[in-house]
């Protein structure tokens, strides 16, 4: 790996250190186990597969150990990680692997269903591996056969890509951003610096591995570091609770929604939470009434704002003004430029708003095999347009204004418009269709959905058969919870639909509707 390997220095420093627990198996890793089972996985994908540098490596799973030891094997071999989000639609992955083109997928039985749905449909025909199965084929079987000895390819730079990234894209179609050797090292690097991890902390896992969070908000920074992660298959609020006193936490990242639920569970009030150092909040604004409670049970609250892109880990708000400074994400990280732009290409000023823009080692490598959407976000000399409107205070504190973007974030899930108005017009009375987020107290954010049939009567056409289409077609956190049908939408003079004005009318609606 770039910068040398990570866990063949840490084996000859912590070899015997746990690095990565699953919670629900009590099953672990030590460094020293860790860095040998990737180097018998990295031969078994060079030997069984033909996996070389550049060729894609898929893994369709809940978050575990072989994740992990996927990760290492992969990026010993200059190859590349696709994590497929298991969230999605069998069309929906059926896309991602048509695009990344993997040579091989790894799967979790827990998801066997889903896999055998994309082969029935002929969305997926090359070879799969069970990493449950005990036979011969399987993945245990594969890595005891597979050769021990150390595996380092030679000319992996920091350019070299080592995972693809899917995002939901502004065009109805997912982006697979591309992250490098280069930038996760220096992810690693800034969020160790920007977070002050600590070679004795440990963190528990429970962001789903097909999120940047899941690995670069504090598993790869951690294991970088010498740390331990503690790996949760799902998130459960009284499970993740009692989890820090079962292994020690010492640093934990969740969204605000995930934060509220641990409120809410009643177990806080029961565990020891003597060895928590700090909370991460991101994924969305955290309202001060929480911050402010976990206050009163002694826990500290820090802030931040990233981007799978740019990294998770862009910006800082240390505790102490957590509330001094509500609503702000702090300031940028150490290896990290910034600038805000204004809408006439000027830099904007003190509390002026802008479009972030980022530059720096963290960046991604664009967006694979999609040179236009790369162009657009990122600039000839590194700069990274990240569609977020801030604004900086006279103090220099960041915050998030808006989204130039229509993205919205519901439970921590980035939900693009287009990707959801793409499969309502797949339905053949619909003419129009328009999706905006409105708050929800729950998940920060739901959609509303805006569907013409251009008829009076309807076309015929049920709320129901709108919503079961979506279910059948989107992941279950970009279904609409709110939708109306209607004769027309809203235009302006251009002949665009008019989203400011269904904006306004879907908070009027969705606050009518309790």
């Amino acid at each position: 790996m770039v910068h040398g390997n990570w866990l063949a220095k840490w084996k000859t420093l912590v070899g015997s250190k746990p690095a990565v627990v699953e919670l629900e198996t009590g099953r672990s890793l030590t460094y020293a186990a860790l860095d040998e089972r990737a180097d018998r996985l990295a031969h078994a994908l060079q030997d069984g597969f033909g996996v070389g540098p550049g060729e894609r490596v898929a893994v369709l799973a809940q978050n575990r150990l072989e994740q992990v030891e996927l990760y290492f094997a992969v990026a010993k071999l200059g190859a590349v990680l696709v994590p497929v989000n298991w969230r999605l639609t069998p069309p929906e992955v059926g896309y991602v692997l048509a695009d990344s083109a993997p040579r091989v997928m790894f799967f979790g039985r827990e998801l066997q269903a889903g896999v055998q749905a994309l082969v029935d449909a002929g969305l997926w025909r090359g070879p799969l591996v069970d990493l449950d199965d005990p036979g011969p084929q399987g993945y245990a079987a594969r890595l005891g056969a597979a050769a021990a000895t150390p595996v380092e390819r030679e000319g992996v730079l920091e350019s070299t890509p080592l995972m693809l990234l899917y995002t939901s894209g502004t065009t109805g179609r997912p982006k697979g951003a591309v992250l490098t050797h280069g930038s996760i090292t220096w992810n690693a690097i800034n969020t160790a610096t920007g977070w002050d991890l600590h070679q004795a902390d440990v963190t528990l896992t429970h962001t789903p591995f097909f999120h940047t969070g899941g690995w670069n908000v504090l598993t790869l920074p951690l294991l970088h570091r010498g740390g331990t992660v503690v790996l949760a298959r799902k998130f459960e609020a009284a499970e993740a609770v009692r989890a820090i006193e079962r292994h020690g936490i010492s640093v934990l990242f969740a969204v605000p929604t995930m934060f509220q639920m641990m409120l809410d569970c009643g177990e806080l009030g029961r565990a020891e939470l003597g060895s928590l150092r700090f909370f991460i909040s991101g994924g969305a604004p955290c309202p001060v009434p929480l911050i402010e409670a976990y206050a009163r049970l002694g826990v500290t609250f820090k802030q931040g704002y990233g981007l799978t892109e740019v990294g998770p880990n862009c910006f800082v708000l240390d505790a102490a003004d957590a509330i001094r400074k509500a609503g702000s994400v702090g300031f940028p990280v150490l290896h990290l430029d910034t600038r805000l732009v204004a809408a006439e290409g000027r830099l904007a000023g003190p509390d002026e708003v802008g479009e972030l823009q980022l530059r720096g080692p963290t960046v991604c490598a664009g967006y694979w095999q999609n040179p236009e959407a790369t162009r657009q976000a990122l600039s000839a000399d590194g700069w990274f347009a990240t569609g977020d409107l801030f604004r900086r205070d006279a103090e220099g504190y960041h915050y998030v204004v808006g989204r130039l973007k229509e993205m919205y974030i519901s439970g921590g899930e980035n939900v693009y418009p287009a990707e959801v108005e793409r499969v309502l017009y797949e339905i053949p009375e619909v003419i129009e269709a328009a999706v905006v987020g409105v708050p929800d107290p729950k998940w920060g954010e739901v959609g509303f959905a805006f569907v013409a049939t251009g008829r009076a009567d309807r076309a015929g056409l049920s709320e129901a058969r709108v919503l079961e289409h979506c279910r059948e077609h989107l992941a279950r956190y970009k279904v609409p919870k709110f939708l109306a049908l209607l004769d027309t939408l809203p235009k302006g003079a251009s002949g665009k639909i008019q989203k400011t004005e269904l904006q306004a009318e879907a908070r009027r609606r969705a606050g009518a509707a309790g």
